[in-house]
């Protein structure tokens, strides 16, 4: 990191990014191409979960490629400057990176989407099971991750 006085290192101010982040941006490798996705997340045990539908982009590109960047932030607001180049920003942030794995089988699913809902608040467990079907959960193994903040 190029700005060592603005990393985090303490694991517990990275855990509370990760708990109390509203959106994750899953970053995905299409081919040559970069894909980021903002999407509603759950985070426990260093790893984060995401549900969506069946069929899509990002589960074409995760069949073919599993490698993933995920990214939050929190506390952003702009600081104004005297001069176009003194203007700032504060922000604590954390990037990780993984695989992610596609999970289909009904149990872990709905553990994974109990993850999810206690994120926001909610309780789980009773999901509908028309809907069940049609969704599949994502799993990504965070491999490493690096905090940063500006207060």
């Amino acid at each position: 990191m190029r700005r060592r006085e603005r990393e985090i290192q303490d694991e517990k101010e990275i855990r509370d990014i990760l708990e109390k982040g509203l959106v994750c941006r899953l970053g995905l490798c299409d081919g040559q191409q970069p894909y980021i996705v903002p999407m509603s997340y759950g985070y426990r045990d260093g790893c984060i979960y995401f549900h969506c539908a069946r069929e899509g982009r990002k589960v074409n590109i995760l069949k073919s490629n599993d490698r993933v960047c995920v990214e939050i932030d929190m506390d952003t607001r702009v600081v104004r400057g005297e001069a176009p180049c003194r203007w700032t920003a504060k922000y604590r942030s954390v990037i990780g990176f993984g695989r992610a794995r596609i999970i289909d089988d009904e149990r872990e699913k709905k553990a994974g989407l109990d993850v999810i809902m206690a994120h926001y608040g909610g309780s789980g467990g009773d999901y509908d099971e028309k809907s069940l079907p049609r969704t599949i959960l994502i799993e990504v193994v965070l491999e490493s991750m690096t905090g940063k903040q500006s207060l």
